[in-house]
């Protein structure tokens, strides 16, 4: 697994919690190393121990983490350049939903060696949508659910959504738009304001 991936989980962990907590799920986790590397592959092995160790030190389940940890990747504010760049995705959060099936080849665009999830995207009915996206391990429907939650807000819109299980291997969000101009969304302009 790519070390962006297992370095934001451990990010999630101390931003969130604490370093004494990171410190504890590293020891439980077996770790033979302090801290994950942004740009180095870990075996998937190190990421899967890393993540049940988070859920036995939290006491969390593993739904509810993953779901945390997909809010934490927009919301964070070291990390608003990936929230850019999933803005880059439409105007509007239904025009963001739609772009979701060139999810990976974008990120690939922005770094090759990184394993995207491929998300298919289909519409269920006037402002429903179910996404079914594959990834190399389980986990991905939390994680996009909280993730999705979190732009929803960033775009101001209203929206509910539910996990919907696994199908044809594809673990599964359903999201159903109520409000494109429920609230006023986040700034967002294409080229960051440097001061």
């Amino acid at each position: 697994m790519h070390g962006m991936i297992n370095r934001a989980l451990q990010s999630f962990l101390v931003a969130t919690y604490g370093n004494d907590v990171w410190v504890e799920v590293r020891n439980l986790a077996k770790l033979p190393f302090d801290d994950f590397e942004s740009m180095l592959t870990y075996d998937d092995a190190h990421t899967m121990d890393c993540f049940t160790a988070a859920c036995q030190t939290m006491h969390q389940s593993p739904i509810a983490l993953l779901e945390d940890l997909g809010t934490f990747l927009i919301t964070h504010p070291p990390l608003d350049p990936l929230r850019r760049l999933l803005r880059f995705g439409g105007a509007s959060f239904q025009d963001f939903i739609l772009s979701l099936d060139e999810l990976a080849d974008r990120g690939r665009m922005a770094m090759p060696a990184i394993e995207m999830p491929e998300i298919e995207v289909t519409e269920l009915g006037a402002n429903t949508y179910r996404l079914g996206a594959h990834w190399k391990l389980p986990g991905i429907g939390p994680i996009l659910f909280g993730a999705l939650r979190a732009m929803a807000d960033d775009y101001g819109s209203l929206a509910t959504l539910k996990l919907a299980g696994v199908r044809d291997g594809a673990e599964c969000v359903e999201i159903e738009v109520h409000d494109t101009r429920h609230a006023e969304g986040r700034s967002f302009q294409l080229a960051e304001m440097t001061s």
